[in-house]
């Protein structure tokens, strides 16, 4: 029977739950105890405890991560993750570590089953990077440092796709090093923080130590195609300020190489088949069938840095920050433009063709001040203020302006083609208190307010990114697309946490909250857990939520004029999008029920099974597309110059916005659970699953002014389908002497989309009445099956301050499924960029040094 638990154990487990395999096998390997750290009240109740820091930095632990006190989802100062009344999840920075990834998103992808990111950016997009949770979009994530509402980014996602539109929070601008552990909460929670939170919560919570020093680095490369080399330096390090304070910093400097996946151009491979519509090249200039580098990651390199602090001011009160500030110039790579002979080609300048670059030159700061105190007539109270903002200035380079040149013999070959800028300052007053209703009831009463100013400013290009055309690659913004504008928000909360019994929890949250431009919201939740032993709890939520339309969604624009076209995406709140059909933006708003089974079958096995639905109605999508006069007059009302257009022509004028156009049900079942085989002298085997199952679906597709649904068949795919329908996440983490071995596999499952058919498709191959090629009716049906992955990481603690490891992710170099050649543009995109399943990446191979004081 024993034997049967432990098998049974051996193959469901949690990730993120792993870390405390060091307790039993590894406690010889420490070095002397240091004298414990001065416990103050500004940072008592986040300071981390010695082990829980070697934990984070690499070293080895005799605590379990996940049993911190929880801060995320609650505002009782008791909880921990696993009896929480809602489902959260703490995963250490060890874990994080362990995963091999130099990034923080792409960590929590391999480390935690509810989220992902896209396989591969596009253009400006590639250059920010966006998570995914729970299988909607990264606007619909709020991300909270300290439980602090983080600043998003200003360069806005505006190509077609599941992440169109988005200005998510960047996590990779935040200094990995700097982190101690991350919770995630997975349920609905507007209630508590209020905007964005309708998929998750993820707090990032910061290393307050004030002693030690830790150092790392790690370098690797995609060995199977010999290049993506990276490198990563990281360094942090505590101090004392007096008696009862702390200062600690932390550094990051990044850097990757382009990884680039080889793919014919079918327009240099010298073939074409029967009735398709590409033309080959058959210029004098000889060129490699492999110089089209479309689908890449870009080459990025980045210097993060955290400052953070913690002091009393007087007793009773405490004085605390963080800073962070964040540089990053990135580069990515799109389609390969012909020698002399194409339309676009410029050969005083690029002879022999030329790749344009996409740029992105970004500076990311924050910075959070705060007092906070345990005895203002009898509540704690937290008084703070944060400001952050996120710089963008987008360019392009080797590139040209074809038709500038023409008309004057000269093109820049590097342009500025806009600049955006996104700030926020969020102010906070705080209050926390704990009560006996009745001598009987144990209640904690919390409540405050916030005031939020949100500022977003975009600059238009230089003259020659957007004249004439624009330059090839990324046409510039225009004049009239530039603009600057700001809004308030208002809010206050009131949370009830009623320990009815011992063994029953009830917990009621609401929150008001006004916008200048959108008007107001009201939102409630209401959770509740009920333990009937130590091993058997359940527990669920109902909630309502919304999201706020991001100020860019409101007021970004885009223009590119060509010769004999023109298309434009214009803001919704402009009067030439209103006299096309458009009308002002509203928040989404979401209902989201959740329901769970908490289990200790045996001791130290610990089981979650949580199902959830989130209805999301409003939801904000790309509609409202014109053609014709009526876009023409549009454009031009803009002031934008457009060519003379007959009636025939103007046809290929076009324009659309931002608009509520969709409504969608969300279901999922998240399971996790961990066991740890304590072996004694055979070291410690702790043992690991996640698994989230997940399905969207339309149930609702807008109209425009036309009476046409807004969403194709495309545009569905990219909201319902395009996330994996499960991931599953199995780890194995052993401890031997000075040894430590990880192995994780992970199974990504089905996406699906509707692919439009490329140059390759047969030219006489019709739908309806159209061409099939870059039919907007018709579509090709993908399925990226599933797919396996293994990790394997092995370390070894070579003194007690010096511990090493290698690694290989996805050791068998899996990559997703290629798609036909009919749906492949031009042949260099072999792969379904708009799928959030296996990374196209391969294996990647690296090798890693830590060292700590």
């Amino acid at each position: 029977m024993v034997f049967r638990r432990q098998l049974l154990a051996a193959t469901i487990c949690v990730t993120g739950c792993f870390d405390a395999v060091h307790a039993f096998a590894q406690t010889a390997a420490e070095p002397a105890a240091k004298p414990k750290p001065v416990r103050h009240a500004a940072t008592k109740a986040a300071t981390p405890s010695r082990a829980q820091h070697t934990l984070a930095s690499g070293g080895r632990a005799a605590t379990d991560a996940p049993e911190v006190m929880i801060v995320t989802g609650t505002h009782s100062s008791n909880k921990r993750a696993r009896n929480s009344t809602s489902p959260v999840t703490v995963v250490s920075g060890a874990t994080l570590r362990r995963s091999g990834q130099m990034n923080l998103a792409d960590a929590l992808t391999r480390t935690y089953a509810s989220i992902n990111v896209s396989t591969m950016g596009t253009d400006a997009g590639a250059l920010t990077s966006a998570i995914r949770m729970r299988g909607l979009t990264p606007n619909q994530v709020l991300v909270l440092v300290d439980g602090k509402r983080r600043h998003t980014t200003g360069n806005i996602n505006a190509d077609a796709g599941p992440d169109f539109g988005s200005t998510p929070v960047d996590l990779n601008m935040i200094p990995a090093n700097s982190i101690d552990h991350i919770e995630v909460l997975e349920d609905g929670a507007a209630a508590m923080y209020g905007s964005d939170a309708i998929a998750g919560v993820v707090n990032i919570i910061t290393k307050k130590q004030d002693h030690g020093f830790d150092a790392s680095f790690q370098t690797g490369a995609n060995a199977y195609n010999g290049d993506g080399w990276q490198y990563q330096v990281n360094a942090d390090g505590g101090m004392k300020l007096g008696e009862n304070g702390f200062l600690h910093i932390s550094g990051q400097v990044y850097h990757t190489d382009h990884f680039v996946t080889k793919a014919m151009d079918n327009r240099l491979n010298g073939y074409t088949p029967p009735g398709a519509a590409n033309e080959q090249y058959t210029g004098n200039v000889k060129v490699s069938p492999y110089s089209n580098q479309i689908m890449s990651t870009p080459e990025e390199t980045r210097e993060n840095l955290g400052i953070e602090w913690g002091k009393q001011f007087t007793p009773g009160i405490n004085f605390y920050g963080l800073i962070t500030y964040a540089h990053r110039h990135a580069e990515g790579y799109e389609n390969y433009r012909l020698p002399s002979g194409a339309s676009n080609s410029v050969p005083a300048y690029y002879p022999e063709g030329y790749s344009p670059l996409e740029t992105n030159e970004e500076n990311d700061y924050a910075a959070t001040l705060g007092l906070k105190g345990d005895n203002f007539m009898g509540f704690n109270w937290d008084l703070s203020t944060t400001y952050g903002a996120d710089e963008d200035k987008i360019g392009v380079k080797d590139t040209v302006n074809p038709n500038l040149y023409a008309d004057t013999g000269y093109s820049p070959q590097k342009v500025r083609a806009a600049s955006y800028r996104m700030s926020q300052w969020t102010n906070n007053a705080d209050f926390r208190r704990h009560f006996n209703i009745g001598h009987a009831v144990p209640m904690t009463l919390a409540f405050g307010a916030e005031h939020r100013l949100e500022e977003y400013q975009i600059k238009a290009g230089d003259p020659a990114s957007y004249i004439d055309g624009g330059s090839q690659a990324l046409a510039g913004l225009t004049p009239q697309d530039a603009g600057k504008w700001d809004r308030d928000v208002w809010a206050g909360y009131i949370d009830g946490d009623f320990k009815l019994t011992r063994k029953w929890d009830l917990d009621f949250a609401g929150r008001f909250e006004h916008y200048t431009d959108v008007g107001n919201t009201e939102n409630g939740k209401v959770s509740t857990r009920y333990d009937f032993n130590r091993r058997v709890g359940i527990r669920g939520t109902i909630s309502n939520g919304f999201r706020a339309p991001t100020m860019a969604e409101q007021h970004y624009s885009a223009v590119n004029v060509g010769p004999t076209t023109a298309l434009g995406l214009l803001p919704v709140n402009s009067p030439e999008a209103i006299g096309t059909g458009a009308s002002k933006l509203k928040p989404e708003r979401s209902t989201s029920v959740s329901g769970g089974i908490v289990l200790e079958p045996v001791d130290g096995f610990h089981i979650e099974a949580d199902v959830y639905q989130i209805n999301i109605r409003d939801r904000i999508v790309q509609g409202g597309v014109t053609t014709g006069e009526a876009a023409v007059n549009a454009l031009q009302q803009m002031g934008v110059s457009l060519p003379a257009f007959d009636a025939q022509s103007a046809n290929s004028v076009q324009t659309y916005y931002f608009t509520n156009g969709a409504s969608t049900r969300t279901q999922g079942l998240d399971i996790k659970a961990d066991y740890m085989f304590r072996m004694h002298k055979y070291g410690n085997l702790m043992l690991s699953m996640s698994l989230d199952l997940n399905r969207t679906r339309l149930h609702h597709n807008g109209t425009s002014s036309t009476g046409d649904a807004l969403l194709n068949a495309e545009n569905t795919a990219w909201l319902t389908t395009s996330y994996p329908r499960s991931k599953i996440i199995l780890n194995a983490f052993y401890t031997y002497k000075n040894w430590d071995f990880n192995i994780r596999q992970t199974r990504y499952g089905e996406t699906t989309d509707m692919m439009q058919y490329q140059d390759w498709t047969p030219t006489n191959a019709t739908c309806g009445s159209q061409a099939l090629e870059n039919s907007n009716q018709c579509f090709y049906q993908f399925k990226n099956t599933p797919r396996w992955l293994t990790d394997i990481e092995i370390g070894y603690q070579v003194t007690p301050r010096w511990h090493v490891a290698v690694g290989a992710n996805n050791v068998f170099n899996i990559r997703p499924r290629k798609v036909p050649g009919v749906v492949n543009q031009l042949g260099a995109n072999v792969y379904d960029s708009m799928s959030s399943q296996v990374p196209m990446t391969g294996g990647y191979y690296y090798g890693r040094i830590n060292f700590k004081l």
